[in-house]
């Protein structure tokens, strides 16, 4: 893993119009962003494994939340379509 630079490892410019102190504002916003993702992340999982212990199937609570997603329409249309496919292969 590439090993991360101290801020005063770099002093920023402006090259070719390119404003370094601006770009590195944003780098470190999609740092401190990702840091966050990881942590929500980890209690995602958590809340997943607090289900599973009560006997939710976590698969199907996936699903479900894909489901939830989804507009009305396009919810229907996939539904229509599983049901459609399970009947032509004989699983209905």
């Amino acid at each position: 893993m590439p090993q991360a630079h101290a801020q005063a490892d770099f002093k920023p410019t402006t090259y070719q119009g390119i404003a370094g102190d601006v770009l590195i504002q944003y780098f470190e916003r999609i740092e401190r962003l990702e840091e966050e993702k990881v942590g929500i992340t980890d209690g995602i999982k958590e809340v997943f494994l607090e289900a599973k212990g009560n006997g939710f199937d976590v698969k199907i609570m996936r699903e479900i939340l894909k489901m939830r997603k989804m507009e009305r329409e396009a919810l229907d249309e996939q539904e229509n379509m599983v049901d459609l496919y399970r009947q032509a292969i004989g699983m209905h």
